[in-house]
């Protein structure tokens, strides 16, 4: 028998899911509590047991996606047969992934809602600290930051600019969003790479 506390989230995950849904297929103006419930199948009360406000539902969809991103990251992090560039690589497009197949909720992702300017930012955190960790795997702790925050903020400029078409201009080469992480991936990587020990230069080597 399903007690009133499972019927209650199952009934959250239902109006979540429909916010998240019709905000995918129309947008901010989509996104109505009646709309929402509607499409759910719930009671028209219903989604305002759970959410006071169309704000907080959208923070709610918000803050489940940087929550699966977490799980992305984590899952790349621990992923044993990846080095640590690929995690870093495969994190960037997942980031840019949701940018090019779900515009709206990238750009409420990102956005800082004026009842709680930084909601979003702290739902961020997670997903933000495991990249920063695999980013440190390859570039060590001490510039993990720097690199970290580069990375991250050129991804979202990509997603922009192939969401706005304009990375399709004949002026850019063809080049491709997987292109440019690869190249952002090879700059990191290479900068932090090792020199070679002079035991392993040719002989004659200065």
């Amino acid at each position: 028998m399903t007690s009133r506390a499972e019927s209650a989230a199952a009934t959250r995950r239902a109006l979540l899911d429909a916010a998240a849904e019709l905000l995918d297929s129309g947008g901010l103006d989509a996104v109505t509590l009646r709309a929402v419930g509607a499409r759910a199948g719930v009671t028209r009360g219903a989604p305002y047991r759970h959410f006071p406000d169309k704000e907080s539902l959208l923070i709610a969809v918000g803050t489940q996606a940087w929550d699966t991103l977490g799980d992305r990251m984590h899952a790349l992090r621990a992923d044993p047969g990846l080095s640590p560039a690929e995690k870093m690589r495969n994190g960037l497009i997942a980031l840019i992934d949701i940018g090019r197949f779900q515009p709206h909720l990238y750009k409420l992702m990102f956005s800082n809602p004026p009842g709680d300017p930084t909601a979003l930012a702290r739902a961020a955190q997670r997903s933000q600290t495991e990249f920063l960790a695999v980013v440190a795997d390859l570039v060590g702790e001490q510039d993990a930051r720097r690199y970290a925050a580069l990375l991250i903020s050129s991804a979202s400029g990509i997603a922009g600019l192939e969401a706005s078409g304009q990375l399709a201009d004949p002026k850019w080469g063809g080049v491709s969003a997987e292109d440019l992480t690869d190249t952002l991936v090879d700059m990191v990587a290479g900068k932090r790479s090792p020199a070679p020990a002079t035991d392993d230069l040719p002989p004659g080597t200065p």
